[in-house]
């Protein structure tokens, strides 16, 4: 089966790009499921109820989050009740929804779990990911999933490397998202697992994670706290593909796509 997973998409602009272009993707790159982070979906950061409704209705399977996904109170009842839509696992017990999802293709199954990394994101309280992954890896071989995907969003390149080889033989794809930038170590792992350090942003171009360009240089610069607002103009889209052997789970082909 070939899998797309698509880079944190940011804003009402990277929702609209992704409309734009999704489509045709699929079609010309054969695509039959696709994972999007959607952590940053809503104008304002955060993912709300509409948000995630435009995001599956142009064509993602499953969305995944991240440490903004409980941002908007809005958004936790729909996290409770649709099981295709994750955040990180590992964020404190008692909150909304989960990091675990079963997806049924009919022939063979796809397990999805959303982790978050704790090299740096300290603030958002997750727990140790190394130590979470296992039950939740256990949980996928259980429910008889030969093809399962992680999406750990996490800040440091070295946390997320080490979780892909630690996973590796045990996952089928590993994939870091929250950077906001497209890595180019997209490659297969020596026991089987697709890997990406970052898939990169699907939202404005020039801009610094999405936003406007002034208001980060400004608080880096002289310490402005603005509030953070979305640029505006040119979009990328960013986001990996992988082959996976539906039979035992094996990453055959992995490569980056940036349009």
């Amino acid at each position: 089966m070939r899998l797309l997973c698509i880079g944190d998409v940011c804003g009402d602009a990277g929702c609209k790009y992704l409309k734009r272009l999704l489509p045709k993707i699929k079609k010309d790159y054969n695509v039959d499921a696709v994972i999007v982070n959607g952590e940053n979906s809503a104008d304002g950061n955060g993912i709300t109820p509409q948000s995630a409704d435009f995001l599956f209705s142009v064509g993602a399977d499953v969305i995944t989050g991240g440490n903004h996904s409980l941002r908007r109170s809005e958004i936790f009842d729909y996290l409770e009740n649709n099981d295709a839509i994750l955040r990180p696992d590992n964020l404190p017990q008692g909150q909304y929804g989960k990091g675990y999802s079963l997806i049924d293709f009919g022939s063979y199954q796809m397990a999805v779990i959303n982790l978050i990394g704790t090299v740096y994101l300290e603030r958002a309280g997750g727990e140790n990911p190394f130590l979470w992954v296992d039950k939740l890896i256990d949980k996928a071989n259980a429910d008889g999933a030969k093809i399962i995907v992680v999406d750990f969003h996490a800040e440091a390149t070295s946390e997320k490397r080490a979780m892909g080889f630690y996973l590796d033989g045990k996952a089928s794809v590993v994939f870091g998202t929250h950077t906001h930038i497209q890595t180019a170590d997209c490659q297969i792992l020596p026991c089987g697992t697709g890997y990406v350090t970052d898939l990169g942003m699907t939202g404005p171009k020039n801009s610094v994670l999405g936003v406007k360009t002034d208001i980060i240089v400004n608080r880096l610069r002289n310490g402005d706290q603005s509030k953070f607002y979305f640029a505006e103009g040119e979009c990328i889209l960013n986001g990996c593909i992988f082959d996976i052997n539906i039979f035992d789970g094996k990453c055959t082909a992995v490569q980056n796509l940036s349009l």
